[in-house]
């Protein structure tokens, strides 16, 4: 049955509106605002998302050809180029990272139980790493990266359950990876997954103190005394499982506590790793798998860059820089909430795909979101 009500009006009646006016309030978002709105900006933002547009002149000569089904999408006012740079530059970023925030919430709940080796650890697991966005420095001064080289990066906490982004920082790209470590929540019990790049003594012992678990491997120069070793399943591709402590003077007083050292021989790339982690209890297997899910973390990274508008900017201010990438990271947690609450079985970028067609069109939401008996996709077809 036809609802009468485009895709898009669909799609903005479910976001929630509420939660997004508490956080406008909170940050007086709406203050002096005559006409415009944050919500308004917030929807021609979804809108440039789903749609791929290239600038402010796109998206308001797209909107405006369609602006006779724009009022109940939520857009009442005129849009023009000028007040939308106006708002993304000057309303705070801050109240799109707490809305992403309150979204991060609602999904990782319903992604609690994709992975089935992460759901049988008695602790959350987490990726953490860090994706540089190039930008010009000429034109973004403020994003300093390199002498001649602009970037912001997004520091991102990964939950290996559901590879849902369970906590986002973003920051000029001078800020040196492993900073990002001072602003981190630590969540008791938890395993934090890390590279070789975040291994400061320091830092890694607040999650000791704390009471989580850090994983990463060991750099060249790692200098380690062993105290003792546990037995190995050598069939596994175990090299050692090593218990001690750090040998510098100045390491071992900025981190006193008990390292333990795995070697794992990768039998399909045949290349040896080393392991270390404050873990004394997870079996030496599970901490290499662990690891192994790492990788989880830079193929988000690598699917938001390709498939999200994070890589041309409608602003050059920090505040509109900011603000495209919270709202960008909305659109992507949006659409995963929406995929599961649908039981779709699309993947997040076939469903962008069809939501960029079909914003427009008046059909119910889950036709797009669920497949008709008689559509067949590529997994389908049987390949002679």
């Amino acid at each position: 049955m036809n609802l009468g009500k485009t895709v898009l009006t669909q799609l903005v009646n479910y976001i929630p509106k509420y939660q997004f006016d508490k956080i406008v309030e909170k940050y007086k978002g709406n203050y002096k605002a005559q006409e415009f709105s944050c919500w308004e900006q917030f929807i021609c933002m979804v809108f440039a998302q789903l749609t791929y547009r290239e600038s402010l002149r796109d998206i308001e000569t797209c909107l405006a050809t369609f602006k006779n089904k724009l009022y109940h999408s939520g857009i009442s006012s005129k849009v023009s180029k000028s007040t939308l740079a106006y708002w993304n530059e000057k309303k705070d970023w801050h109240i799109y990272s707490e809305f992403a925030n309150f979204l991060i919430l609602k999904a990782r709940v319903l992604y609690i139980n994709d992975n089935e080796f992460i759901e049988s650890l008695d602790g959350t697991a987490y990726a953490f790493d860090s994706t540089t966005i190039d930008v010009c420095l000429s034109l973004f001064p403020w994003a300093k990266f390199r002498s001649k080289k602009g970037a912001v990066k997004a520091h991102t906490l990964l939950d290996l359950q559901g590879n849902i982004p369970s906590w986002l920082f973003i920051t000029e790209g001078s800020l040196h990876d492993v900073n990002a470590l001072d602003e981190l929540p630590i969540e008791l019990g938890a395993y934090y997954v890390m590279d070789k790049g975040y291994l400061h003594w320091k830092r890694l012992y607040k999650f000791e103190i704390e009471g989580a678990y850090w994983i990463t491997r060991a750099k060249d120069n790692f200098s380690y005394i062993r105290q003792y070793s546990n037995q190995i399943d050598k069939k596994l591709g175990l090299k050692y499982d090593q218990i001690g402590i750090l040998k510098d003077k100045f390491s071992i007083k900025n981190y006193p506590g008990k390292i333990r050292r795995i070697k794992y021989l990768d039998p399909i790339t045949k290349i040896e790793y080393v392991f270390i982690t404050n873990n004394l209890k997870l079996s030496a297997i599970d901490i290499c798998q662990l690891y192994k899910n790492r990788w989880q973390i830079e193929l988000f990274f690598k699917w938001i860059k390709q498939h999200l508008r994070i890589k041309v900017f409608f602003g050059t201010s920090k505040n509109a820089v900011f603000s495209q990438i919270w709202i960008a990271f909305s659109v992507y947690l949006l659409i995963a909430i929406m995929k599961k609450e649908f039981n779709s079985p699309y993947s997040l970028y076939t469903l962008l795909q069809k939501l960029s067609l079909c914003l427009f069109e008046k059909i119910q939401l889950n036709q797009v979101f669920t497949k008709n008996d008689d559509e067949r996709t590529v997994d389908d077809t049987v390949i002679a």
